[in-house]
């Protein structure tokens, strides 16, 4: 039988406004002891955002890691003072440069659970209202809208290469609100 392991120690070892880097011991299934680092975060969110035409919105922006440009949902990290709702708000707004007070919640997921306890918190925002976008110092972003199909095919043909995007965009397909949003 599978049990929990047991925290012995919890140390940071560095932190910033977006992250900790930790390092635990903890007990093995064997009762030795073992040691893992790892990244532990507030949480994020994603935000589905869906125009009343039926289209969907994606960002472009840049990726500094890979070098490369990315189509994503708008999405972010949770601010711990804000809390999850307010954040995915704040994300669609600072990222489309929509508004929305009808969000609805389709899922969890964790975008890499060997590295780091981030829980990524799925959203679908309906209802929009354009506003204008107010992107962090850092970020930059195109706005495009694309129909369902055209999203399946950017995924089919890797222009859509994001794994918290593709995550989404699982959740959104198999969720119970496709049909609601889904045009035949």
């Amino acid at each position: 039988m599978v049990e929990k392991f047991k925290t012995l120690s919890s140390d940071t070892l560095y932190k910033n406004p977006y992250w900790e880097y930790k390092y635990d011991k903890y007990n093995m299934p064997s009762g030795r002891a073992g040691e893992y680092f790892y990244v532990e975060t507030p949480g994020s969110v994603m935000v589905i955002p869906l125009l009343d035409n039926g289209r969907i919105i994606l960002v472009k922006q840049y990726r500094y890691l890979n070098k490369r440009f990315s189509f994503e949902f708008p999405g972010g990290g949770i601010k711990t003072t804000d809390g999850e709702l307010v954040s995915a708000k704040n994300e669609l707004l600072e990222e489309s440069g929509y508004m929305s007070d009808s969000l609805t919640k389709i899922g969890i997921f964790n975008p890499f659970n060997g590295v780091t306890n981030e829980i990524c918190n799925v959203y679908i925002a309906d209802n929009l209202k354009f506003a204008e976008s107010v992107p962090d110092e850092s970020e930059e972003f195109d706005t495009i809208s694309y129909s369902i199909k055209e999203i399946d095919n950017m995924i089919a043909t890797n222009k859509i290469w994001d794994g918290m995007t593709l995550s989404a965009w699982s959740l959104f397909r198999f969720s119970n609100y496709k049909e609601k949003y889904l045009c035949p």
